[in-house]
């Protein structure tokens, strides 16, 4: 790789599926404004929240190859995002009850030398469980899922969430779409399979 990775994220848990692919890279967390714009569809508003965060690092690396993403969850065809209290945690899991409901994750790969931008949205299904309050209670409890769009952690208890999962990449419901960060690597002229340590 001819220039240092970074992943715009603080997520350990994207962190961790980014180490998976065995490639060297930094981490820091970009500071950017996540309000939807009047009017902005859902894959608009993750598409560019991606692409900002991404360049929202590029004055610290000026010369990388920097990840952003971001993810929202559409219910009833809206933006829904993190609902930063267990109240609005509950709220948003009692809507969600028998639903399908889909996912959005905005990739970008940003060359903060060049200015070359790749960009995507993976779209991921996810169908979820009635459950009762006593047991959604719980679940938030434990996991505390409030700076998560749609209320869950799949990584951890939140799998007890959902009867069945349907896309073709489940990183993407952790926030980092492993499939399509390689596909947009190779569009770079990267080889993430050749890269790897």
């Amino acid at each position: 790789m001819t220039l240092p990775l970074v992943l715009a994220s603080g997520s350990r848990y994207r962190a961790a599926l980014l180490k998976q692919l065995q490639l060297e890279f930094s981490q820091a967390s970009p500071d950017i404004d996540e309000t939807p714009l009047s009017g902005e569809t859902a894959e608009d508003y993750v598409n560019r929240l991606a692409a900002e965060k991404a360049r929202a690092l590029s004055a610290v690396y000026p010369s990388h190859w920097i990840i952003g993403s971001d993810q929202t969850c559409l219910l009833d065809g809206k933006i829904t995002g993190k609902p930063g209290t267990s109240e609005k945690a509950l709220e948003q899991l009692r809507s969600v009850q028998g639903k399908r409901v889909t996912f959005l994750t905005g990739l970008c790969l940003y060359n903060s030398q060049t200015g070359a931008q790749y960009q995507m949205v993976e779209p991921f299904h996810v169908h979820f469980r009635t459950l009762t309050d006593e047991e959604l209670g719980h679940y938030i409890n434990i996991e505390q899922p409030l700076d998560c769009a749609g209320s869950f952690k799949v990584e951890g208890l939140g799998i007890n969430l959902f009867s069945a999962l349907e896309g073709r990449d489940a990183n993407s419901l952790i926030g980092l779409p492993l499939i399509g960060l390689c596909d947009l690597m190779r569009q770079a002229g990267l080889n993430p399979l050749l890269l790897a340590r």
